[in-house]
């Protein structure tokens, strides 16, 4: 058999015995490495090399060599699954790189980082002063997570006692101008309700690439032609309006009655009624 039809064979079977073993070590392979696990995919990738190109030895021996790898890392990784102690060793623990708006350069030096690193690790959070830090520590994968001083951090309804229902997550109910009728059923809608929300704004469903459901209802659309401009959903934004057309008719009638009992139920609801809107504006106003 002539060398390169060798090289080509055992190339393929270096490819798939490299994917199926790879899959069998499973996707944190890729997402974030530890020590261990850096050194098992070079040498893994080197041995995938030589079971391809070293045409005097026997190919079986490589993948041999490359099982032995696999087998090693699931071990390591079962152990560090297990016990605290061997995950603490072969993987690390994070270690404290800021405290109070204070960098610790004993603990910097450790981690072999410098101070422009830490920097450009802390820029790539949109922080640029490091005294906006509450605190900051570098993971045994090697990324660092940084908490913001409470005055820096993002306002939330849960600062002004909002307390906001829970996120669903968006259903995409048309893909490449088709419905999908798995994502309709499980936020409870239909195929004609489908239909009439395509209706009100005017959009032919062969014309959607991608159409979604969010958490209040409403349809989302991006279209196959971007220069068509969509109308976005009204909903929220016309029941903020009828509340506030409500506050201002019981405000209306407070005002314009003699009677003080009927006034003073007005005033009331109308106070009610601004509670209300404090609360929800967050969630209906645009």
């Amino acid at each position: 058999m002539p060398d390169w039809i060798m090289v080509a064979l055992r190339t393929l079977l270096a490819v798939v015995a490299l994917f199926l073993l790879t899959k069998l070590l499973g996707k944190r392979q890729i997402s974030q490495l530890s020590f261990f696990e850096y050194i098992t995919g070079i040498t893994i990738g080197s041995l995938a090399a030589y079971i391809s190109l070293e045409s005097e030895q026997q190919w079986y021996l490589g993948i041999i060599s490359l099982a032995v790898w696999v087998a090693v890392s699931l071990g390591m990784e079962f152990l560090t699954m297990k016990s605290k102690i061997m995950r603490d060793f072969i993987d690390g623990k994070a270690r404290l790189l800021i405290k109070d708006g204070k960098v610790l350069e004993d603990n910097l030096m450790k981690e072999r980082l410098t101070a422009d690193e830490l920097m450009e690790q802390l820029r790539s959070k949109n922080i640029f002063k490091v005294a906006d830090v509450e605190f900051a520590l570098i993971e045994p994968s090697g990324e660092i997570n940084v908490l913001p001083t409470r005055d820096n951090q993002p306002f939330t309804p849960k600062h002004l006692g909002i307390t906001v229902g829970p996120e669903q997550e968006p259903q995409a109910v048309i893909i490449d101008g088709k419905m999908m009728d798995e994502p309709l059923a499980t936020i409870g809608r239909s195929r004609a309700w489908l239909n009439t929300e395509l209706e009100k704004i005017g959009v032919a469903i062969e014309n959607v690439y991608l159409g979604q459901v969010d958490t209040y209802g409403q349809l989302y659309v991006d279209l196959f032609d971007d220069q068509i401009k969509v109308p976005k959903p009204q909903a929220k934004a016309s029941l903020y309006a009828t509340l506030k057309k409500c506050e201002a008719d019981i405000e209306l009638f407070a005002l314009t009655t003699d009677n003080q009992e009927a006034k003073q139920m007005y005033e009331e609801c109308s106070k009610r009624l601004q509670h209300v809107l404090a609360n929800v504006k967050p969630l209906l106003h645009r």
